[in-house]
């Protein structure tokens, strides 16, 4: 799920990790810390799905960006039609519908 809301922001437009942080708290019900959050950022660019760089700050050091690869493209479009699938399922089985 997370890898899910990372890839969806990051397709939105370039954010540095703090920022990812920030965003993904202000979700209710979803419980994540910086320690959740940056690892699964080295994941996802360890495969390719993510890339970064380095930018000036005004507030400090340089922060790593943060970008979708065109891999990244691909796999949040199939993570999301599989996500829509899911909900769509889990909807009718609470509604009393079996698929």
């Amino acid at each position: 799920l997370l890898e899910l809301c990372i890839v969806n922001i990051v397709a939105q437009g370039d954010c540095y990790g703090y920022d990812l942080v920030k965003r993904l708290a202000a979700v209710k019900s979803l419980v994540v810390t910086e320690g959740t959050v940056y690892p699964l950022l080295a994941r996802l660019k360890a495969a390719g799905i993510l890339k970064t760089y380095l930018k000036e700050s005004d507030a400090g050091p340089a922060r790593r960006y943060y970008s979708l690869t065109p891999e990244g493209r691909q796999m949040a479009a199939l993570m999301n039609r599989h996500w829509e699938q899911l909900t769509a399922g889990v909807a009718s089985l609470t509604k009393g519908n079996a698929p």
